[in-house]
């Protein structure tokens, strides 16, 4: 699915744009998992995975929109690292992490009995970080070869 944005208002933006935008809410959310782990007392782990999912979730929609892609309505990692290892195969190595960082898009938001430990929340953060940063380099890297 191909240009809905442009369909839909956001027309007063080029794709580049809508992706940067993508890419600094991820940044914000990859922040805030950090924050909130790090520097807080207690450390509040089911909210720093929910961030780190939600920053993958908006980095991976941010590449596919830099490729004219819309984006499914998907919380899924993987399906989204799937469409964007379809555009690049170097998302391959990130499949797995992204199916790890799924669950907790859910699960960190309503009254359940799982427990997440610190560690998993470290886990889930550098993953995110790492497919944050991924996707940063590519839509640097893309954009600079369009403009050459």
């Amino acid at each position: 699915m191909k240009g809905k944005y442009s369909k839909l208002g956001f027309c007063f933006m080029n794709m580049a744009e809508l992706a940067g935008r993508w890419l600094k809410k991820a940044e914000s959310d990859l922040l805030v998992a950090k924050h909130v782990l790090t520097d807080l007392c207690p450390k509040q782990v089911y909210i720093s995975c929910y961030h780190s999912q939600q920053c993958g979730e908006k980095a991976l929609k941010a590449f596919l929109v830099a490729h004219d892609i819309d984006p499914p309505k998907s919380h899924d990692l993987l399906c989204l690292c799937q469409k964007c290892e379809e555009i690049e195969q170097d998302f391959r190595p990130f499949l797995n992490s992204c199916g790890d960082l799924t669950i907790y898009g859910v699960i960190t938001r309503y009254p359940n009995k799982i427990e997440i430990t610190e560690e998993e929340a470290a886990n889930a953060l550098e993953k995110a970080s790492r497919i944050y940063h991924h996707v940063l380099t590519k839509i640097i890297s893309n954009n600079s070869d369009q403009a050459q």
